[in-house]
């Protein structure tokens, strides 16, 4: 444009802060909304899961709505049975996500790099969970 406004607006969707913020704050319009609709029952809008849909087994996410949903209202012990390894894994995504915003901060875009034997043992695990979990 010519006055300018537009070159503004697409520095701000640049700006290193710009995606992690959306992230956050996706993250957060859907937390308040889970906050507020209980998964145990049924009849709410909430997404399903795609790989249960077809296959009829549980992925390595799948329970991972009702776990939120019971951390949220302060009921570890049943998030724990809703996705035990998902639950471990939640710290370490959330100081991604942490780390991410607070680089997008300081102008600098961040990018974590996972090298072939971490996302080996990644892949592995879920798939080691995805088996035990549709076998019990």
């Amino acid at each position: 444009m010519a006055d300018g406004v537009g070159g503004d607006r697409t520095s701000v969707l640049r700006h290193p802060a710009a995606a992690p913020l959306a992230v956050l704050a996706a993250g957060a319009a859907g937390s308040a909304y889970l906050y507020v609709t209980d998964p145990h029952e049924p009849g709410h809008l909430l997404p399903q899961c795609p790989f249960r849909f077809v296959t009829g087994l549980l992925c390595p996410a799948c329970g991972g709505t009702r776990m939120v949903y019971d951390l949220m209202h302060g009921h570890p012990a049943q998030a724990w049975l809703d996705n035990r390894a998902l639950l471990l894994a939640a710290p370490f995504a959330l100081a991604l996500l942490a780390r991410w915003v607070a680089e997008g901060l300081r102008g600098r875009r961040w990018r974590p790099q996972l090298g072939r034997p971490a996302q080996a043992v990644i892949l592995g695990l879920a798939v080691l969970w995805t088996v035990a979990r549709n076998l019990v």
